[in-house]
């Protein structure tokens, strides 16, 4: 599944954040990085993909 958000994450990045941790600080800041840039967007979205655990597989 992981992979798939980072597909998402690349092409739409709040939309991989999104799906990794839903509507929260993260997603919001996520969207306000992609309007200053579409790559400071896909770096976050990345990060946070791969930081974050899977809160719905607990």
């Amino acid at each position: 599944m992981d992979l798939i958000r980072i597909i998402c994450a690349i092409l739409l990045p709040p939309l991989g954040v999104f799906l990794q941790v839903g509507l929260g600080k993260h997603f919001w800041l996520n969207i306000l990085l992609t309007i200053l840039g579409y790559i400071p967007g896909i770096v976050h979205a990345v990060w946070i993909i791969a930081r974050t655990p899977d809160h719905r597989m607990a």
